[in-house]
């Protein structure tokens, strides 16, 4: 008698989804966890020749190294946006497919994007410390914050995330400036550089791709460049920041602050962000709603059965 699983496509899976949609993946395919293995590597050996497709995500993507030993590698489906941390060229030339999941977590990103911003200006950390160690009682009402009516927000890469932050900015009447590879047809003014924007903003948001081509985007002239009482807030990727130039900047008080949902070197950030004052931390969580983190996996889902299917790819790369 002929197994039916045995007919099942093969998937290693090196970054688990949401609990609803590994249950559908392992209705439809033979799953070997590689997340879960006392010894991945040896898993890894035993069974690379059947693997037909790989299910990562953005921060441990897809190298090189891994994929030369998948020879039957046909799809590696990533449950985050961007794709620097997967290795596109290796799989192209291979004819590897690689499927991401854009657009279903614009708005989680945008929304804490307004969180870090309302945060920094309106001292919303403070102001909960200030109540709870009993300081209001002693003192009385507490320094007074920054409006953010009327302030410049100057977004950095204007694309899916970068528009919907700038209509929640415009909500809260604030002015919306950016830069970018190419202008948009939108009636924000644009800027030539990311140093021209950095001087006429109040606010520098990050919103750009991550990679080789963005790497120290902002370095120490871009953190030269900003009013000394600006923010920078980073919901791109962590190696678009010189965060040596960053920490720098914050130690000497050169800008308002940094609220950041991203680092070089997360979850290891450099410890010098833990003395600061004037610095958000937040742990790469802007899409970490379950409804979010529900729709990218089911993205994920849909991408792998669609190409297993010989239908078109959702969301191809």
């Amino acid at each position: 008698m002929t197994n039916p699983s045995a007919e099942k496509p093969q998937l290693l899976v090196l970054r688990p989804l949401m609990p609803a949609q590994m249950e559908q993946l392992e209705a439809d395919f033979i799953l070997h966890r590689y997340d879960e293995a006392e010894d991945p590597q040896a898993l890894l050996a035993s069974v690379a020749p059947a693997i037909r497709g790989v299910v990562t995500a953005g921060g441990l993507g897809f190298k090189r190294d891994m994929l030369s030993q998948l020879p039957a590698l046909e799809i590696v489906s990533s449950s985050a946006v961007g794709t620097d941390s997967i290795d596109l060229v290796a799989c192209a030339e291979r004819g590897v497919h690689v499927t991401n999941t854009p657009d279903v977590l614009n708005d989680d990103v945008a929304d804490l994007g307004i969180g870090l911003i309302l945060s920094a200006f309106r001292r919303l950390g403070p102001g909960h410390d200030y109540v709870r160690s009993g300081e209001w009682s002693r003192s009385g009402m507490m320094p007074l914050a920054t409006s953010l009516t009327g302030k410049r927000l100057g977004v950095v890469g204007l694309g899916r995330i970068g528009l919907e932050l700038a209509q929640r900015a415009q909500a809260l009447k604030m002015q919306i400036v950016y830069t970018g590879r190419n202008r948009k047809n939108v009636a924000y003014e644009f800027y030539d550089s990311v140093i021209e924007l950095a001087r006429n903003s109040d606010v520098l948001v990050l919103t750009c791709p991550g990679g080789a081509d963005t790497r120290h985007l902002i370095n120490a002239a871009v953190l030269d460049a900003m009013r000394p009482d600006a923010w920078l807030i980073n919901l791109s990727r962590g190696s678009v920041v010189d965060e040596d130039a960053l920490i720098d900047a914050l130690q000497r008080k050169a800008i308002g602050g940094a609220g950041l949902d991203v680092f070089e070197n997360e979850p290891h950030i450099d410890t010098r962000f833990y003395e600061l004052d004037n610095v958000l931390l937040y742990p790469h969580h802007a899409s970490g709603t379950v409804e979010t983190r529900s729709a990218m996996s089911q993205l994920v889902v849909d991408n792998l059965k669609a190409h297993f299917q010989g239908k078109p790819l959702i969301s191809p790369v």
